[in-house]
């Protein structure tokens, strides 16, 4: 099996810096990691041309221009650059347990896709974690919570399934920073909706098509752990608009986005892979 590492990220290389360390220490590889690059300055890319030299896979960049929160376009546009059949997406906010990518593999099942927990890192861990380079936590480390979460037992985690609960419940249990997905799948419903715009239910309105189209959740505890450094909040001014939205989207029984990664309307919103 392959995957392909899709990582968002938005002006936090420090944090992108130690993302990229977690990569590095993974006991299965990805077969890339592609940087959906909401608009970010020249640091990020400092960044990646730095971890090129050091990880032994590739790094793809794929960036647009800052107009605000466009996470579900930037995504899309990541997903076209995707080479690998499986696609492992988490947030620039996440570190990685060493065994994540083995377990996002390990758990996938034909016409299921994964979501898993985090722990979270308390806002002083967080700044000591970008401070000292410290790229590792455990379930005892200092300064972090949820810290059941942060147990790795993938045996037990295996049997976690959420799929009783109706659709209209599962949609909201679901952390867009850590998924995994059959390309293919993703393909199927035409990506994200490029119509949610600012912070909000994005992950929401995907997961549900996903489920409309026929596929299974796997909401996955006791593994694929991952660890969210502490941040301010993103703006919340965008979200009943979203919210909205994703109800008008629950109501049609559609699964496929018109505005998604593939358009009848030629896209003149300037996008770029940048060159390695």
């Amino acid at each position: 099996m392959n995957s392909s590492l899709l990582i968002s990220t938005y002006n936090w290389p420090e944090a992108l810096r130690l993302i990229l360390e977690t990569v590095r220490i993974q006991t299965v590889s990805p077969l890339e990691v592609v940087i959906a690059d909401d608009g970010s300055g020249p640091e990020t890319r400092e960044v990646i041309t730095e971890f090129r030299d050091i990880l032994d896979i590739p790094i793809k960049h794929v960036w647009q221009e800052d107009r605000g929160f466009r996470a579900s376009r930037i995504r899309n546009l990541a997903i076209k650059e995707c080479e690998a059949e499986y696609i492992i997406q988490i947030d620039g906010d996440t570190l990685l347990h060493p065994r994540f990518i083995e377990d996002h593999h390990s758990l996938a099942l034909d016409n299921h896709f994964i979501s898993g927990s985090r722990v979270l890192v308390g806002e002083s861990a967080t700044h000591e974690a970008i401070k000292s380079g410290k790229f590792t936590f455990s379930p005892i480390s200092r300064g972090i919570k949820n810290r059941l979460n942060a147990l790795h037992f993938p045996e037990l985690g295996s049997r976690y399934s959420v799929n009783g609960l109706p659709p209209e419940e599962l949609i909201y249990k679901i952390r867009g920073c850590n998924m995994s997905f059959w390309k293919r799948d993703l393909l199927a419903i035409n990506g994200y909706d490029e119509n949610f715009e600012g912070w909000g239910r994005e992950d929401s309105e995907l997961v549900w098509r996903l489920l409309v189209k026929g596929c299974f959740l796997r909401q996955v505890k006791l593994a694929a752990i991952q660890y969210h450094l502490h941040h301010k909040p993103n703006s919340r001014n965008h979200f009943q608009e979203n919210h909205l939205r994703l109800l008008e989207v629950m109501a049609s029984a559609t699964y496929y986005a018109e505005n998604g990664i593939f358009k009848e309307e030629f896209d003149t919103i300037p996008s770029i892979v940048l060159p390695e």
